[in-house]
Order: structure tokens, then sequence, then C-alpha cells
């Protein structure tokens, strides 16, 4: 078996996670925890290290590395606090990831700057209350209204990764027949904050 050798980039953004992490996490990530905050400004300054947009393009905004330099990024952060790792591995790659691989130029160029900056927290929805993470059988709908321009999403969403504290999210909604597994629709939903609110209870 090989042994592996960093790359000058991985080397270089593993240095910067561990500075990062010691002037701007280990201090307060105790407190956060007891008080259950999420430290929303260290995603913000993350961003400004262009760690929330890994692997998205210059073009877009991003730092336009790649894997090697991702997973370098995620567990340089894990090792000092696992959720932060998590947090911003889940939005470079469900939110953001989605919307990389799958949008329009109009669409990309509209969300992607915005949350390789990290001025945009990307939220992931795909999991419902009766069947899980099985998106074969998932039951949200998304149907056309009468103007023919605009879905109208309905059903439930549970475990929503960044619901609480996302400014966008993509939604997976059922466009086809249960069981179709190319009746699935990828939508992108903004303001998710402010429709949080609307809805809390």
């Amino acid at each position: 078996m090989e042994a592996t050798v960093a790359t000058e980039n991985q080397t270089m953004i593993a240095q910067m996670v561990r500075d990062f992490g010691a002037q701007h996490i280990k201090p307060g990530m105790m407190r956060w925890d007891e008080t259950q905050e999420f430290p929303r400004q260290v995603f913000r300054q993350l961003g400004e290290l262009g760690l929330m947009g890994v692997l998205v393009p210059p073009q877009y905004g991003g730092s336009g590395f790649g894997y090697q330099e991702y997973v370098t990024a995620i567990a340089e952060l894990s090792k000092i606090d696992g959720s932060i790792g998590l947090s911003m591995a889940a939005h470079n790659s469900l939110c953001t990831g989605h919307i990389l691989q799958h949008a329009s130029e109009a669409q990309k160029q509209q969300y992607l700057p915005r949350l390789a900056s990290g001025e945009w927290l990307g939220a992931w929805g795909l999991t419902e209350p009766n069947t899980g993470s099985d998106a074969g059988n998932m039951r949200t709908t998304a149907v056309l209204d009468a103007s023919g321009e605009f879905y109208v999403l309905n059903g439930a969403k549970n475990f929503i990764t960044h619901g609480k504290s996302g400014d966008v999210a993509v939604i997976i909604a059922r466009t086809g027949e249960v069981g179709d597994s190319h009746g699935m629709t990828a939508f992108i939903i903004e303001h998710l904050q402010r429709l949080h609110k609307a809805i809390a209870h």
C-alpha cells in the first residue's frame, strides 16, 4: 500500500484551519454547546477563508479546489469541533453542491457567490416523517400552478439540515409517481429563516 503525500494546497489548508480553529472556534465551542447556540459568525469567517465554496469555481466566487483539499478542510475542522466540520461539509456538499452540479447557469450565478462567501448558509431537505430518507417513497409533491409558471410544494419534511439556521435550501419533492427514481426534482427555496419563523409553533 502506497503512502499518500499531502499536496502543497492540502498542507496550506490544514495549517490555515488549525490556526483559525485555535483563534475562532476553541474559545467558544463549549459555550456554544452548552447554550445550544449556532455560531453563524464562524461560517461567515470560514467563507472569508474560501472554505464555504471549496469546490465552487472562481467564476462563481469559490476557491476552485478539488476533493483532496475539501476532505482536508473537513478533517481538520472536525478535529477541532466535529459539529462545525459536519456543518461546513453539509453546506458545501448538499446545498451548494447540488446547485453547482445541476442548476441552470442563471441559478449558479444567482446563488453560488453568496453561498461560497458564507453570506448565505445552505440547507438541505429530503427526509420526511413517514418515509425517512427513502427518496423513492417520498410523499412531498410539487405541482405546477394554474399559471404554469410556479410550482406549489405540498408535504412535510423533518430533520432538515440547517433548517433553522440556513438562508437558502435545496428541497427534494416528487414530480412523478411514487417509486419512480426519475420522478423527483430539486427546488431552491430562498429566505429559509423567514419561512421558518412563519411556520414555527
